[in-house]
């Protein structure tokens, strides 16, 4: 087993991953396996860091008379030109002698500026910098760096508008580098330590209570007296629950779905860069999807096909669904196995069969240029969940005799319609959220996406067939204002921040007010996102409401979803900024001092 060269505690010089810097770190721990370590900058940032990018502070030790005129060249109020030097010529005659083809080149250079940690540095904005040119075959101007102090948090972040960022006047100190910097080379997944869902007692429980959960909030839809008082403690009959001519529909579904996402329509884009340096292709074409979807269910109602028959048989599909979700998982935990290690989600590494099970060991499983991971998040279950509303709103006027649905069924449908169409229309900025970048694919996405999206979300629906809701003028005028205020704050916060990721020089966002950190991104805080951390959760909450409004006061039951929804993202929120405190370091601290509550403006 190898040495590592290096204790824990030692204050050593890393080189930051994809270029020729070097700043002081302090090592964390070791992996013998990965032969990685972890360290960390300053501000708090943390990174793995290869035994080959760590030198030992004394390499970087410069002879005492001449650091300090070094040091005085280099004020903060100067630029400076690094030049390439052969050992035969002196670095004063150099710069008087610039050829026209020296200054061609200098128009090529790399300008690093350094405001305080705007770009991936972690040293402060007081820090001097001392260069050593080396000569080697490409002749790399290599700067390694020397920390002599340490600001105050205070200090160190820069507030301001963005487009005054972008005036072209140094700051700090404005540098111009010959550098030829790599790209940043994939990187091992390490073991996950930081278990989730109350680690591996936790997921064995969700394990076990999720698909009942389901199945009991079905079961109280369809009593008269929807409560948990009138819950039947008789156990359901098998063939109430089982159906293999459903199992058969559901499997056509799931393929119908598949050859769609299949079809050359729709562009090809790019998702984010994983953590393996990897980026894969996606084809977006969920909007074609759903509008060829909705054409073939319209066929089949031209063609007399009772749609009621998904509410009358609406417990065995959720059980069809169940089990293909489950073997699904199965299936992906097995070739799980066969993966790479790069390969490996960094959520669901923990040599714990159950909770990688649960969590999902691949981070984007693929057949070819299929993405199963992709095709499930939006494809089957949020399509599906429209059919299954359509279905219900046929169901209640059968069952209730009405001409016409009702009010709170109408818009029910209308609104959540509003929400898919809209959520696969903007189908690239999925590639954006952690369920894509850092979750893995096991059971916990595999049975959301099947089982639990298309069965929880339609408990508006299904409760209504057995109990019709008509509404006022004004509860309907209120409800759809109320959505209005939803979808508003959930499509605006969305689409700033997407477009925001994609091209933070977008002339568009020039006004936005932004917080620098030290791996060179920034943080959004003015707008939307000046109001709370998370608007697009606040947005999809408030229309979560409106359509449990819809449903009246009757019972709690219609509000499953909102209170589901409010738990599922409360959650998240916590799991998102656990990791934005450790990729960000203080930077993320000084956000949170800024915009200070998380979902709810003035309480959380």
């Amino acid at each position: 087993m190898p040495v590592a060269r290096f204790q824990v505690g030692d204050t050593v010089m890393g080189r930051w991953p994809g270029s020729s810097l070097y700043y002081e770190v302090k090592v964390l721990s070791y992996d013998a396996k990965t032969q990685l370590f972890t360290v960390i900058y300053k501000d708090g940032t943390e990174l793995e860091l290869k035994d080959a990018d760590i030198k030992s502070l004394t390499g970087f030790k410069q002879a005492p008379g001449r650091s300090r005129s070094r040091s005085r060249s280099r004020s903060p109020a100067r630029t400076r030109r690094s030049r390439s030097r052969s050992p035969a010529r002196t670095s004063r005659r150099s710069s008087s002698r610039t050829t026209e083809a020296r200054k061609e080149k200098l128009k090529e250079v790399l300008e690093v500026r350094l405001i305080p940690v705007a770009v991936p540095i972690e040293n402060n904005s007081n820090n001097k910098h001392d260069k050593k040119e080396e000569n080697d075959t490409s002749k790399k101007v290599i700067e390694k760096t020397e920390e002599e102090s340490e600001n105050q948090v205070g200090g160190r972040y820069n507030l301001r508008r963005r487009k005054e960022q972008g005036d072209g006047q140094p700051v700090e100190v404005v540098k111009k580098l010959e550098l030829n910097l790599p790209q940043a080379t994939p990187q091992e997944v390490r073991r996950t330590t930081e278990l989730e869902f109350g680690g591996r007692i936790g997921v064995v429980f969700w394990l076990l209570i999720l698909p009942v959960m389901v199945l009991a909030l079905l079961v109280l839809c369809t009593q008269k007296d929807a409560s948990l008082l009138s819950f039947p403690l008789t156990p359901l009959p098998l063939h109430s629950l089982w159906d293999w001519q459903v199992f058969g529909i559901v499997l056509l579904w799931l393929l119908f779905q598949a050859v769609l996402s299949l079809l050359p329509i729709g562009k090809v884009v790019e998702g984010v860069p994983l953590k393996n340096g990897k980026t894969l292709k996606y084809r977006i074409n969920g909007f074609y999807a759903l509008i060829i979807s909705v054409i073939a269910v319209g066929t089949a109602i031209y063609n007399e096909v009772d749609l009621s028959y998904v509410h009358t048989h609406f417990l065995q599909f959720y059980t069809s669904a169940l089990l293909i979700s489950i073997l699904l998982s199965i299936y992906l935990f097995i070739r799980s196995r066969l993966a790479s290690d790069d390969q490996r989600s960094p959520a669901g590494n923990s040599g714990y069969a159950i909770y990688d099970f649960f969590m999902g060991r691949e981070l984007n499983p693929r057949i070819k240029s299929f993405d199963i991971k992709f095709f499930c998040e939006m494809r089957p279950g949020l399509i599906g969940w429209l059919v299954i509303n359509f279905a219900m709103l046929q169901a209640e006027m059968k069952h209730q005799n009405l001409d016409f649905p009702s009010s709170a069924m109408i818009l029910v449908n209308v609104f959540q319609m509003l929400w898919v169409a809209d959520g696969l229309w903007h189908e690239e900025k999925l590639l954006t959220m952690v369920d894509i970048v850092y979750d893995g694919f096991g059971f916990m996405l595999a049975f959301g996406d099947l089982a639990w999206v298309p069965f929880t979300f339609t408990s508006q629906a299904y409760y209504l067939v057995n109990h019709p809701n008509d509404l006022s003028v004004f509860w309907i005028v209120a409800i759809v204002l109320i959505n209005i205020v939803g979808y508003y704050i959930f499509r605006k916060s969305n689409s700033q921040k997407f477009a925001f990721k994609r091209n933070p020089s977008d002339p568009t966002l020039s006004h936005l007010k932004t917080i620098q950190t030290a791996t060179g991104k920034r943080l959004i805080v003015s707008g939307l996102w000046g109001f709370v951390r998370h608007p697009n959760y606040l947005g999809d909450i408030v229309m979560a409401l409106a359509w449990s409004l819809s449903c009246g006061f009757t019972h709690v039951i219609p509000y499953f979803y909102l209170i589901y929804l409010i738990l599922l993202l409360v959650h998240r929120n916590a799991r998102v900024e656990h990791q934005c405190r450790k990729n960000y370091g203080v930077a993320w601290q000084e956000y949170c001092n800024v915009v200070r509550y998380r979902i709810f403006p003035g309480i959380y």
